[in-house]
Formats: C-alpha cells, structure tokens, sequence
C-alpha cells in the first residue's frame, strides 16, 4: 500500500471520528439544550365500576370482618408525551392530585414507574389510581368541609352523585398539581401539569 492511500485511510477515519463526536456532543442533553416534553391528558376512564354504596362498622357483611367501607371507584389517565428532544428523555416519576367538580382535591398520589420517551416521539403514559367512598368521605369531611359547606351540599349525597356521574363523564375530573420528572443524561427537567376530562 504506498504511503498516499494510507494518509487518505487516515484522514478519513480520522474525520469520521471527529463527526461522529460532533453528533454525539450534539445530541447530549445540557440545562440549555433541554427542552420541556409537553404533556396533555388524552383520556381518562372508570375502567371498573361497582356501584354506589356504604356500610357503617355496625353493620355485619355477609362475608369477613365488619368496618367502615364504601365502593371503589378506580380511575385511569392516559397522558400524551411529546419530547421535542434530539435525544431521549426518561419520565422518572410522576406526582398528581385528583379533584372532583373542580375544587374537591379527593386523593394526591405518586407513580414512580420509568418510561423511555424517545428521541423526536410522542408516547402515552398510563396512570392509575383509585379512591373509595371512605376515603372520599374522610376528604370531605376534614379537607374539604369550608368548601362543601359554602356549596350548600351534604356528603353523602355528594359522594352519590360523584359515584353515578364521574364513570358517565357528567362531572369533572382534573388532574391537579401534577408534576412530571424528566431526566436525561443527568439533567432533570420537571414539567407542571393542570388538566380536566371532559
């Protein structure tokens, strides 16, 4: 091989190299480069419903112990993520807070589950959670009571109407408070998020 072809072979790989670190560098996440995902609440469902209902701790089940209980109402939120990023981002963690008719903030809860959102895509993000006519209760009575009190309203019929209307859509649910961590290549990124279905 005569000493011209090598230098070329050189050069070439030499310049490859160098391109190759170039796009790297380039598609590295920094506090600059890191643009926020947008985040949009697609749907949300009851994906199970059991009806409305409520028992005291007098009151004696048919099957296990007696206590205070009352229906499940599990929910699901489907969220769109577009990371506008030349690189991918990974959703670390998501906090949010679950309101009824707007104002009643009913359940704040925490998904620390990972999701790979790559490079230039949009993905979706399913979130669940769940609250009971107990547990409502208990935040209508202690948090939320000036509120119910100015409305005009008594919990039980409240909790009723939220149980019948929330799996029909007829009543609001918003996601409040929400925050969403992304992180690449070291850099956190947490993007606020307010939504409302429908």
């Amino acid at each position: 091989m005569s000493k011209r072809l090598a230098w070329i072979i050189v050069l070439l790989c030499s310049a490859g190299l160098v391109f190759t670190s170039c796009a790297g560098t380039q598609n590295k996440a920094t506090a600059d480069s890191f643009k926020s995902p947008v985040v949009k609440l697609a749907s949300f469902e009851v994906p199970q419903y059991d009806g409305f209902w409520y028992y005291a701790k007098a009151v004696a089940p048919t099957k296990g112990a007696g206590d205070d209980r009352g229906a499940p109402l599990p929910m699901s939120f489907l969220f769109e993520i577009q990371n506008p990023n030349p690189f991918p981002v990974m959703l670390e963690g998501v906090t949010y807070t679950v309101a009824f008719d707007n104002d009643f903030e009913l359940i704040t809860t925490n998904n620390n589950d990972s999701y790979w959102i790559p490079a230039g895509k949009t993905d979706q993000v399913r979130l669940t959670t769940m609250i009971t006519v107990r547990s409502a209760l208990t935040a209508l009575l202690l948090a939320n009571a000036p509120l119910l009190k100015n409305k005009g309203w008594e919990a039980f019929p409240t909790l009723e109407r939220w149980w019948k209307d929330v799996p029909m859509g007829t009543t609001s649910v918003s996601v409040k408070n929400a925050s969403f961590t992304f992180v690449a290549d070291g850099v956190t990124k947490v993007v606020p998020v307010q939504a409302k279905f429908p």
